[in-house]
């Protein structure tokens, strides 16, 4: 029984080297074939031409046009009645304009403030979704690791009770034990069997989330370890620190603070005089006519100032004004919640830690008190078949409370970490 006990935990325990490479293994694979943050990534793309298109609104714009026209009179008289030449008339322009803005209300200069928001605010949204598959993949991971221990440790736990079964049929014939403690052994078979197909569902469970998440199968070997130790605030007072000036979606609610501000003032910017310089250069070539060419040159410069639209600028100013309001009510209340969901993660943390070191204390315990009620159960001594399952199902709940704290331990790092805007493949190849 030892010897099977010792086969199992070498089991789990193998190859611990590898269990940080297996994790940033999967976590890469999920941020590569994930649809979603391949969206994102274009959609960061994308807003980042938008800080080109809205530069290009300070350059001058130019323009050129060519035309040809061709043209013919006949059937012409004079106005006592002769008749004259028919005429052929070709023309050709070609002309050439500048287009340069000289004042505009501040508003394209609003505009490249607003497209840089904008950008920094798809790169917070590509952070946030690449945190949450991060955590996702790691938690399928581990979760995957904790149902394949649950579903070990109930393997063992039906083999123990089977042997216990035929020693006890044995022990009976020798008159050692009587019927009921049979019927006990029995009865703990049934009910390890029946933890043990619970165990199975779990783990298929955990095997298809793992898959769906990961785009991968589940490997054929999941003995990685799962304890690993992240870098983390000290104290409660850096998590906050540092979810104030990292988190995400705090930043995404300052961002669209900031974004309505410059919204507003382009608003107002087109109330302002906008004034505007052209130069326009032009040749036309006739041909069949009595100026053969003619070259033009001009400038102009436009100075113009919208006064009344309907109302319908004033209610525009007015309807951004209330969304920047509510954009700094949004982000006042992004800052508390930030402040409450740090302070849980950390609490979480800290009570995960103190769980795992009891699960472990536990542990011990059980395997040292199951080890000697064995011996003396099977030395026939005073020891009772109840007694010795009892102690065997203390083992078990023991093992499995202890592999449980270990995977939640490990979740509650990563979720802190999360919530300070640091979980990234890089601090999890810190490990």
């Amino acid at each position: 029984m030892k010897k099977i006990i010792i086969i199992i935990y070498i089991s789990f325990f193998y190859s611990l080297t590898y269990a940080d490479e297996s994790l940033i293994f999967y976590v890469e694979a999920a941020l590569k074939n994930n649809p979603k943050l391949n969206a994102e990534r274009k959609n960061l793309k994308a807003i980042q031409e938008d800080i080109n298109i809205s530069k290009s609104e300070f350059l001058p714009s130019i323009t050129i046009s060519g035309s040809q026209t061709s043209s013919e009179s006949s059937n012409r008289t004079s106005d006592t009645g002769s008749k004259l030449n028919d005429i052929n008339l070709n023309t050709e322009t070609k002309q050439i304009s500048i287009d340069q803005k000289i004042f505009d209300g501040f508003q394209n200069y609003n505009s490249v403030k607003k497209s840089k928001l904008e950008e920094e605010k798809a790169k917070f949204k590509l952070k946030n979704m690449e945190q949450e598959i991060i955590f996702e993949t790691a938690s399928a991971l581990y979760d995957l690791i904790f149902y394949t221990k649950n579903q070990n440790y109930n393997i063992l736990n039906v083999d123990l009770f089977e042997r216990q079964v035929e020693t006890d049929k044995a022990r009976l014939q020798k008159g050692e034990i009587n019927l009921n403690d049979l019927a006990q052994s029995e009865s703990s078979l049934a009910g390890a069997n029946a933890e043990l197909i619970k165990a199975e569902t779990n783990l298929l469970n955990a095997k298809t989330n793992f898959e769906k998440i990961t785009r991968l199968s589940v490997p054929e070997e999941t003995n990685l370890n799962s304890k690993i130790k992240l870098n983390l605030p000290a104290n409660l007072n850096d998590a906050l620190k540092a979810a104030d000036d990292k988190n995400p979606d705090l930043m995404i609610a300052k961002i669209n603070s900031l974004i309505s501000e410059k919204e507003l003032n382009i608003e107002k910017a087109k109330l302002s005089p906008k004034a505007t310089l052209n130069y326009t250069k032009s040749e036309n070539d006739d041909f069949s006519s009595s100026i053969n060419s003619v070259d033009t040159e001009s400038v102009k410069a436009t100075l113009s100032w919208p006064l009344i639209k309907g109302g319908k600028n004033f209610s525009t100013i007015k309807k951004f004004i209330y969304k920047k309001d509510q954009n700094a009510l949004l982000y006042n209340e992004a800052e508390n919640n930030n402040k409450t969901l740090t302070t849980n993660a950390w609490s979480n943390y800290q009570s995960s830690e103190g769980i795992l070191l009891a699960t472990e204390a536990q542990l011990k315990a059980a395997e040292i008190a199951n080890e000697g009620i064995t011996q003396e159960y099977d030395s026939g001594n005073t020891r009772t078949t109840l007694e010795l399952i009892q102690s065997r199902t203390l083992l078990l709940e023991a093992r499995i409370s202890n592999a449980e704290a270990e995977r939640n331990f490990t979740i509650s790092q990563l979720k802190l970490l999360s919530q300070i805007g640091e979980l990234t493949i890089k601090s999890l190849k810190t490990l």
